[in-house]
């Protein structure tokens, strides 16, 4: 089930969602998108290995193929080592990366990340961002990260969106946020941000030369 949209359309490689019949919904989430949510959302009575499989369980990949798959994508993540503990035996930082790696093992076009390093501690939050980054840089897939954080939006987005009131206020790549904000709402949000780590040389081309 999806929410109507007020205007425009929401499309997946042309197709538009709000279209699909409810079998085509089911087939395109399992196929294509992968979820990472704030609150982990594992199942306390699956161990490790057998959560990182879920979805594949439900699409019907065979026990040993997918307990196969699921412990690639743990030692990805770091975990193959606890593949055998239950959720309840972990730290907030390893459950999530659990949650990552189920999201990842069905391979998705798309994931979507809900404020998903939100509830973990900043040192293991810098973590679990490295470890994004760094399986990012292996196999790129389109990532929609929602976040209240501007420096996790800097490091982790290529294209930014800001949003005020449900209204999409600003769109574009990090330093064109920085460097030309559309509104007092957008600049706000790089108040007490140290942008210049983002800031590129090329900005100030003409500014130099003119001197």
């Amino acid at each position: 089930m999806l929410t109507p949209a007020t205007s425009g359309t929401v499309a997946f490689q042309g197709r538009a969602l709000a279209e699909l019949k409810a079998a085509e919904l089911i087939a395109l989430r399992r196929e294509h998108i992968g979820m990472v949510f704030q609150s982990f959302a594992l199942f306390e009575e699956r161990s490790v290995l057998d959560n990182v499989a879920f979805g594949l369980e439900v699409a019907g990949v065979p026990r040993e193929a997918r307990h196969s798959r699921a412990l690639l994508m743990l030692e990805k993540v770091g975990l193959a080592q606890v593949a055998t503990h239950f959720p309840h035996q972990l730290s907030g930082g390893m459950q999530q990366r659990v949650g990552l790696a189920r999201a990842l093992v069905v391979n998705p076009s798309v994931l979507l990340m809900d404020e998903a390093f939100s509830a973990l501690d900043p040192i293991i939050r810098r973590k679990m961002q490295t470890l994004l980054l760094t399986l990012q840089a292996e196999q790129q897939r389109t990532i929609v990260f929602v976040t209240h954080d501007m420096e996790e939006a800097l490091r982790l987005g290529t294209r930014i969106a800001i949003m005020e009131k449900g209204q999409l206020v600003q769109v574009g790549k990090p330093e064109a946020l920085i460097n030309a904000p559309a509104t007092p709402y957008v600049r706000h949000f790089f108040s007490g941000v140290d942008v210049s780590r983002w800031q590129m040389a090329e900005n100030y081309a003409d500014i130099w030369t003119t001197r």
